[in-house]
């Protein structure tokens, strides 16, 4: 005999059921979303490698202030090189410099990138006022992924990175094999092909 009671009891298991598979349809759909988004974020975002100089006043603390705020205002600092100390480059008579190589990954677009490094150095007190002069802070844009970008206010890849050994030593510790879009040879090979004999010393 099919009683009230038991009537009731199909109908809460049937409801559990449905809630159930409802359930776990929904978190499907948000397992499919999620993996989307992030397939999504990861192929949007670029490798730009930055070269970073400072030889004015505390060098150490200017690099180290730099690289704080292009994570605050840029993206995240994902590769570090060492630091290097190196003689002036255009003109030695100058004070050595402190150089650094540091990675990023964003999805911002290369004039943004440089906007946004321009504004740093700005805010950290670099003056323009002659070519190769001294500074406190310079940033560089060295490569934006594997792209080449000719335009009036931007080369990429920098146009002197394969004569300058102050840039290449702390470039080739972080990406040895990372071969150049333009010159189509890794950039172990161009360090190891340089006549720039300027002194640059890991410190």
């Amino acid at each position: 005999m099919i009683t009230p009671t038991t009537v009731a009891n199909t109908n809460l298991k049937n409801c559990f059921i449905n809630c159930y598979k409802s359930f776990i349809y929904a978190n499907l759909v948000i397992h499919v979303l999620l993996r989307a988004l992030y397939i999504l974020f990861v192929t949007t975002m670029i490798d730009v490698f930055l070269l970073l100089g400072s030889n004015l006043g505390n060098r150490d603390l200017y690099l180290l202030q730099a690289v704080k705020l292009i994570e605050d205002e840029v993206a995240a600092v994902v590769e570090k090189s060492p630091v290097y100390e190196t003689q002036s480059w255009g003109k030695t008579n100058l004070p050595d410099y402190l150089n650094q190589v540091i990675r990023l990954q964003t999805a911002l677009s290369a004039q943004k990138v440089l906007e946004r490094i321009l504004a740093i150095e700005i805010k950290m007190g670099r003056k323009r006022e002659e070519k190769w002069g001294s500074r406190i802070i310079d940033i560089d844009i060295l490569f934006y992924g594997n792209q080449v970008i000719n335009e009036p206010n931007l080369i990429v890849p920098h146009p002197q990175l394969h004569n300058r050994r102050f840039t290449l030593e702390p470039l080739v510790v972080l990406v040895p094999q990372l071969v150049h879009p333009v010159l189509n040879k890794t950039i172990l090979d161009l360090k190891n092909n340089l006549n720039d004999d300027l002194v640059v010393k890991r410190i």
